[in-house]
């Protein structure tokens, strides 16, 4: 009988002084029992916004009316998945993505120079690579299922980013931002990723597992 490959973490930890986007708040956790002062337990108070580190966003982030991260289909990031290496810096173009010949169903990570330059850097970074807007039209068109990307946004900073969110959610696309795919290598998958159950939450941290197929 063969043996599985083993699973690969592409969660990022949650660790006080993380990057976190502007704007939202950020991740912080406090020890408020603790057995080295003579308590019964550990008890730890966590403080952290929905899109913290490696998370999921919901339709309702960016659609009125949308759903909420409980009502996300499990099967929208679980199962078989392509990770895409996409080379360059700036935008991801229509064109680099063409390439891969994307069908319709697909869950598709995209794996880019963040994963080695800014994955674990503890400052925000504007200049990341992030998708173009005729990109997302064209995963929209092709009906992809889901779409992951390996810092904290599919949009650019200050640029594209509401529209992108719009395109894709509103094309029935779930998205998992903050992957960090630095161990991952292209090809085909399995994932497994489910958020936290938030009723109604826009958005929800994740924890986001990938094994060579």
């Amino acid at each position: 009988m063969k043996t599985p490959r083993p699973w690969i973490d592409a969660s990022l930890s949650l660790v006080n002084g993380m990057a976190y986007w502007p704007g939202n708040p950020p991740f912080r956790t406090q020890r408020v029992k603790d057995l080295k002062r003579g308590d019964h337990s550990n008890v730890s108070l966590l403080s952290l916004g929905s899109h913290t580190g490696t998370h999921m966003d919901a339709p309702v982030h960016f659609l009125k009316g949308g759903k909420g991260i409980d009502a996300m289909p499990y099967e929208a990031s679980n199962g078989p998945a392509r990770v895409l290496w996409i080379p360059g810096r700036g935008e991801i173009s229509a064109d680099a993505l063409e390439r891969h010949r994307i069908r319709r169903g697909e869950r598709l990570l995209l794996k880019t120079a963040n994963s080695t330059r800014l994955a674990k850097r503890r400052r925000f970074t504007k200049d990341f690579v992030h998708l173009s807007t005729q990109a997302c039209e064209l995963l929209a068109r092709r009906g992809v299922r889901c779409v992951g990307v390996d810092y904290l946004s599919v949009g650019g900073y200050h640029t594209n980013g509401g529209e992108v969110h719009r395109l894709l959610l509103g094309a029935g696309i779930w998205i998992i931002e903050g992957l960090d795919l630095s161990r991952v290598s292209s090809g085909r998958h399995e994932l497994a990723c489910l958020p936290l159950k938030i009723a109604g939450g826009d958005g929800a941290p994740a924890r986001a597992l990938l094994r060579k197929r």
